[in-house]
C-alpha cells in the first residue's frame, strides 16, 4: 500500500480533487506517526494494533563480506493484526 493508492481511495470515496486527497492521505499518514511517537501506540479497530519496540544493541554480520558489524540500539514498529483481520484474510 502506498501514499498514493491511500489517496486514490480517499479521492473515489469523498468525491474530491486529487491534491485535496493527496494532502489529506499525507495528513492521515502524519497523524499516524505522531500517535506512534508520543504514545508508543496506535490501534486501528477491526484491523489491527501498531507498537513501537526498543531493539537492544547487538552483533551481526555484514552478508557480503561475512565480517562482523556492531548494530546500534533502536525503535522498530510491530503490527498484530486483529483476529477480525486474519478472519477475512
Amino acid at each position: 500500500m502506498s501514499k498514493a493508492f491511500i489517496s486514490q481511495i480517499i479521492q473515489e470515496s469523498t468525491d474530491c480533487t486529487g491534491v485535496t486527497a493527496n494532502q489529506a492521505a499525507g495528513d492521515l499518514i502524519a497523524a499516524i506517526v505522531k500517535e506512534l511517537k508520543t504514545t508508543g501506540g496506535f490501534t486501528l479497530p477491526s484491523f489491527g494494533t501498531f507498537t513501537v519496540r526498543k531493539t537492544k544493541a547487538r552483533k551481526a554480520l555484514n552478508p557480503r563480506t561475512g565480517e562482523p558489524v556492531k548494530v546500534k540500539a533502536g525503535k522498530t514498529v510491530r503490527f498484530k493484526a486483529s483476529p477480525n483481520l486474519k478472519k477475512a484474510v
